[in-house]
């Protein structure tokens, strides 16, 4: 193997080919900063909504914890609006609540019949994105986003194996 070289392949850049620069079908840098300043106007009414969604899915752990069945059809209405709150975050600035619903959607799935510990885990999580939002932690949220999401983190990793 000593004597083998070393080739370094370039593959061609096929995105920028196929990504017009004018004409039908190019990219509207105009219409892009637009539609950037609608979104940051509507940061407010994010807050409104996801506010919406936080009491919804405190109920839908309510429902849950109540629950005298498996648990999954409470875990479905718990993974759809930690579906909607991961879908809708990071277009608002919000990128933790995005990275924190992405990691209670992943626990759902990956739990099939919910037990004491991932009962405890999936309300660590909606407690992170209830302080997320009342503490305004924007974008990642810093040092004490990242710490919050590690710590989530390493307790699904425990949990599923």
């Amino acid at each position: 193997m000593a004597d083998d070289k070393l080739e370094i392949i370039n593959p061609p850049n096929a995105l920028k080919q196929k990504v017009g620069t004018g004409g039908p079908g190019a990219v509207d840098l105009e219409a892009l900063e637009r539609a950037e300043k609608v979104i940051s106007g509507m940061t407010d009414s994010y807050l409104e909504w996801v506010a919406e969604d936080l009491i919804k899915i405190e109920k839908a752990y309510t429902l849950l914890v109540a629950s005298n069945g498996d648990g999954k059809e409470e875990m479905k209405g718990i993974f759809q609006i930690a579906h909607d709150i991961k879908g809708q975050g990071g277009s608002f600035g919000y990128g933790l609540m995005t990275a924190i619903g992405n990691e209670l959607c992943r626990l759902i799935e990956k739990t099939d019949v919910p037990g004491p510990g991932e009962t405890e885990a999936i309300k660590l999580h909606i407690d992170a994105l209830k302080l997320v939002i009342g503490g305004d932690l924007k974008g990642n949220g810093g040092k004490a986003g990242e710490k919050m999401l590690s710590g989530l983190q390493q307790i699904c990793d425990k949990l599923v194996v």
